[in-house]
């Protein structure tokens, strides 16, 4: 059923939750008015900070993304959060459902929480959550967290999504480790240890320290990403990682990094649009003759592979 998508955008700029639920749907969903959808929110996205929060599995990602909406809240900024769960093999949907553990905000008309489903897409993201993310800006959002599914080391997208990205580790997980190998000390913009009252959580923070040492040499005016203690069940650090975030913002916006993030997010998201448009035709080939005879060509031996791809794109471009 069509809906009335002008109606819809408007009725989500005021506020209103199930506007923006019906249109984060479209998305997810996606449907045939997604382009009229995202026309229309064009114009009224871009002002939004983007927090993506990452980490693995058991570092207590939820109760930390809860404990910033409340900081955030209390500021008084309008909240909006993605949680990324895993996809249920049965249904596709979300699996854990992040919106039971942060039911807190429930009731707060200035925090919309949504929780969304992988759907087998690597990376601990969904495949829609660029989208999402502008349904939330045109709403009115002034900040957005992404958390993250909890992979593990696949988790480095977010830093693809976000304007700065938190990472979150905790004392006796390994997570030190981890994060010597996972490519994770070019992600984060700022770096939490959270459960802090917990033995190691010093020798935790110490050997991130360290290794971030060794990473590349910074310059006099480049960011150096903080290390931030806390314990987020109960509320402890959390000010300082608001703080830190506001800082990086700060330093970005000064060295024109925030325009350049957002423009090659923008680029990656055209190319991904544009990608998956191409492999859908593409897929439409199949039993086409065309593609057949391409094949038979190769078997043939009058043609390698790559020029028959090059021939098949060039079909479907119309290129020369």
């Amino acid at each position: 059923m069509k809906v009335d998508v002008p109606t819809l955008v408007e009725q989500a700029r005021e506020g209103r939750p199930r506007a923006v639920a019906r249109l984060i749907s479209l998305v997810e969903g996606a449907s045939p008015q997604l382009r009229e959808v995202m026309a229309a929110l064009a114009p009224l996205a871009g002002h939004a900070y983007v927090v993506g929060l990452t980490g693995s599995p058991g570092v207590g990602k939820s109760t930390s993304t809860s404990a910033l909406v409340s900081a955030y809240r209390k500021a008084g900024r309008r909240v909006g959060v993605l949680a990324v769960d895993p996809s249920s093999p049965f249904s596709g949907g979300a699996l854990l459902g992040d919106r039971v553990r942060m039911s807190e905000h429930a009731s707060d008309p200035g925090v919309y929480i949504r929780s969304m489903a992988t759907r087998g897409h690597l990376g601990g993201l969904a495949w829609s959550a660029p989208q999402a993310i502008r349904v939330l800006d045109a709403a009115g959002c002034e900040v957005i967290l992404v958390e993250t599914v909890g992979v593990g080391q696949s988790e480095v997208e977010i830093a693809s999504q976000a304007d700065t990205s938190v990472v979150l580790l905790a004392p006796g997980m390994g997570d030190g480790i981890q994060a010597a190998k996972a490519g994770i000390l070019e992600i984060g913009d700022v770096y939490v240890v959270n459960k802090a009252d917990r033995d190691g959580a010093d020798a935790t923070a110490r050997e991130l320290n360290h290794m971030l040492g060794l990473g590349e040499s910074r310059g006099p005016g480049d960011w150096r990403p903080p290390i931030v203690k806390t314990v987020a069940a109960r509320g402890e650090g959390i000010d300082e990682v608001v703080e830190s975030l506001e800082k990086h913002r700060a330093w970005m916006e000064e060295h024109g990094v925030l325009a350049e993030r957002r423009t090659a997010r923008a680029a990656r998201e055209v190319e991904t649009i544009a990608v998956t448009a191409l492999r859908e035709r593409i897929a439409d080939l199949h039993g086409d003759r065309r593609l057949d005879a391409l094949a038979e060509r190769i078997v043939a031996g009058g043609l390698d592979p790559y020029a028959a791809a090059d021939e098949l794109v060039a079909g479907l471009t119309g290129g020369n």
